[in-house]
């Protein structure tokens, strides 16, 4: 087996200046840290890990807690964090919080001991128990996709602006009673999209009516009754507005169930695009996400707090596309563009 000797042997160095490359503990000349570097590609050396996290206090690992992984927004999200965490020389451990408060704490304790960096977690509705125990134990954290307060580094994409685009398109093509599937109450994506279904509403002169409003705790079996109950009205809606991808999928299966043609019948346009959504019959119009684009700058902030533990905390908001295709029941021919956006402290 290869030992740091031999590279350093090779190199032309002392075993020291190789730790100190490895490692990054001395500054090192560009020529000699090149000549270590192309001995251990030469060489074929494998540093060992565990003995560098007893040097450095750091195992260079990200723990990522993000539930429903298998959903494809997060599995997007996934591929960014992993690929920007790769790029700096990170390895992940990963785990599922399944959006349940107690086996979030559970599970962000357990990436804790496994003596992580940081974490980049995706909070639950009820998030006090896991933020608290990182606060105490001053775990550099970065938030993902739903926001807990600006004291913390946080990354998300914009929610209201996108649905207010939703709504107006809508609204321009003529519908009056647009209705809204809303996700989970107490999750800062669910508050931000309702409200700009609400500020969608109120610029193009609608009033809001409560009983086109319904909670579909943003998973398709929740949307499923959410659809029923709204399209139960006395007055249902012309169009439906989904507040994620899974309860896109949930509205549909309760559309077909009570033989409503969409867009025929009934115009749907929803939040979160994905990869088969151009696949559906009619091809669904959505808000594209930039997921890949927020698991790399989550993993950007993460690292920058790493190295200045004591900056400032930032929140960070990536633009939303419009993708207009053809189930709000008007014809494709607006090209996808992103609603205005507002960001605050972006990462270049």
């Amino acid at each position: 087996m290869t030992t740091m000797t031999d590279v350093a042997r090779r190199a032309g160095v002392s075993v020291a200046t190789v730790s100190h490359v490895l490692n990054d503990t001395r500054p090192v000349r560009p020529d000699t840290r090149a000549a270590v570097l192309g001995a251990i590609d030469e060489l074929g050396y494998t540093p060992n890990t565990l003995a560098r996290s007893l040097v450095t206090s750091r195992t260079r690992s990200i723990g990522l807690a993000v539930s429903a992984i298998s959903n494809p927004y997060f599995t997007e999200i996934l591929q960014g964090v992993e690929a920007g965490a790769l790029e700096a020389g990170y390895s992940l451990l990963i785990t599922d919080p399944h959006d349940d408060p107690r086996h979030e704490r559970k599970v962000v304790q357990l990436l804790h001991e496994r003596r992580v960096d940081g974490m980049i977690v995706a909070p639950s509705a009820e998030p006090a128990g896991m933020v608290e125990y990182l606060a105490r134990r001053e775990v550099p954290t970065v938030f993902l996709d739903r926001l807990v307060g600006d004291e913390h580094d946080q990354v998300c994409a914009e929610n209201t602006g996108p649905v207010r685009q939703l709504v107006g398109h809508l609204a321009e093509s003529g519908h009056t009673r647009i209705g809204l599937v809303a996700g989970l109450p107490g999750l800062s994506t669910t508050t931000e999209r309702v409200q700009g279904y609400r500020e969608g509403l109120r610029a193009h002169g609608l009033p809001f009516a409560p009983e086109l409003l319904a909670g579909g705790n943003s998973e398709a079996a929740g949307a499923q009754d959410a659809t029923r109950r709204l399209l139960a009205a006395p007055e249902p809606p012309t169009a439906l507005i989904t507040a994620n991808n899974a309860m896109t999928i949930g509205t549909l299966r309760s559309l077909r169930e009570l033989g409503l043609d969409v867009p025929r019948d009934i115009a749907l346009a929803c939040f979160d695009d994905f990869s088969w959504a151009d696949l559906f019959t009619p091809r669904l119009t959505a808000i594209a996400q930039p997921s890949k684009d927020i698991g790399a700058a989550a993993v950007r902030l993460l690292l920058e707090r790493l190295a200045q533990p004591d900056r400032p905390p930032r929140t960070v908001r990536l633009p939303c596309t419009f993708v207009h295709r053809t189930s709000c029941g008007c014809a494709e021919t607006a090209p996808a563009t992103p609603p205005a956006a507002q960001e605050r402290n972006p990462i270049p």
